[in-house]
């Protein structure tokens, strides 16, 4: 009888427990146990382990977060953390290791697998910025969820006649900026892939007041700095009051959208397809409609490439 350890870790992301759910129902059908690990790689490494079944998983597939938690460990990056945590795997008797994470944590997974583990990996993350697979679990949630907050604070924006700057999540990746901008009209993009000036970005909304519009919405992504930096200056060369929002933490909660609940399912489920062909040394992820198991390693090495035709649709489109 195969043993799967099963973890989640880095950033929760709606639709992790879509992702776990699919794990151990398909796992059990399969005759397998299955051993969730509480708080990712640190609970690995306390060994906080408990046995999981078909009703450990019951109503949790529209549930935000993660009912396995998460947590970051500064000891297990180390040389001496990887060995305990492959010790630990080996002392009860793990067989495979399924890591569902970002790809920080999946790093981490595959400096295990180069100890002798063997791994699974489930690309979950909102920033969307795993480059071998074209969503990943919680992405499209934390979109609507912007999308949602957007749309209130348009209504005030065009109240009052302004400009609002709004924060998202995304650190390196500007895709929730941008999907998020796309839906809601937005104005003006600053996201990490493209150095635009902000004198650029201001000219255009100079022109949008010169013909009467007084209220827009600017995206802007994390990884560019805080939106206080930008409000100030945008107000200086537009001569239009502007304020600012830092969306932050919610588009991490909430129920996950019906596309995160089938995109992590049919992940979770694939995951365990694969080991029970022997395949392990992979991570599965979606590409143009169809899930494939890839090489972790390949995958980890795959650069995020930017979609230019949707950028520029946005620039069009905003004019």
């Amino acid at each position: 009888m195969k043993r799967i350890g099963l973890l989640t870790s880095g950033g929760d992301a709606p639709g992790m427990n879509a992702a776990i759910r699919a794990v151990v129902r398909t796992a059990v059908y399969h005759g397998y146990e299955v051993y969730g690990v509480n708080r990712g790689y640190a609970g690995l490494l306390e060994q906080d382990f408990y046995p999981m079944n078909s009703r450990s998983v019951a109503n949790i597939i529209d549930h935000g977060g993660t009912i396995l938690q998460t947590s970051r460990s500064d000891f297990f990056p180390t040389n001496a953390g990887l060995h305990r945590a492959a010790e630990i795997l080996k002392e009860y008797e793990i067989d495979v290791l399924v890591v569902i994470g970002g790809d920080g944590s999946l790093t981490g997974a595959l400096k295990l697998q180069e100890l002798g583990v063997k791994i699974v990996g489930i690309p979950g993350t909102i920033d969307n910025d795993f480059g071998a697979s074209d969503y990943t679990i919680g992405f499209d949630t934390a979109v609507s969820t912007a999308i949602e907050a957007i749309s209130k604070i348009r209504d005030t924006t065009f109240s009052h006649n302004r400009i609002n700057v709004v924060q998202v999540m995304g650190r390196r990746c500007g895709d929730i900026a941008m999907y998020a901008g796309l839906a809601c009209g937005a104005k003006g993009m600053i996201i990490p892939e493209k150095d635009v000036p902000l004198e650029t970005i201001c000219g255009r909304l100079v022109e949008g007041r010169d013909r009467g519009k007084m209220h827009s919405i600017i995206m802007l992504a994390e990884g560019c700095g805080g939106y206080r930096d930008y409000c100030k200056k945008i107000q200086e060369l537009t001569k239009v009051e502007t304020k600012g929002t830092n969306l932050g933490y919610i588009q991490r909660g909430g129920s996950p959208s019906h596309f995160d609940r089938n995109l992590a399912s049919n992940m979770g489920y694939m995951a365990v397809e694969e080991i029970a062909k022997g395949h392990t040394g992979i991570v599965i992820v979606v590409r143009n409609g169809k899930y494939e198991a890839v090489d972790l390693e390949e995958a980890l090495n795959t650069p995020k490439v930017f979609d230019e035709e949707m950028y520029e649709m946005i620039q069009i489109l905003s004019i």
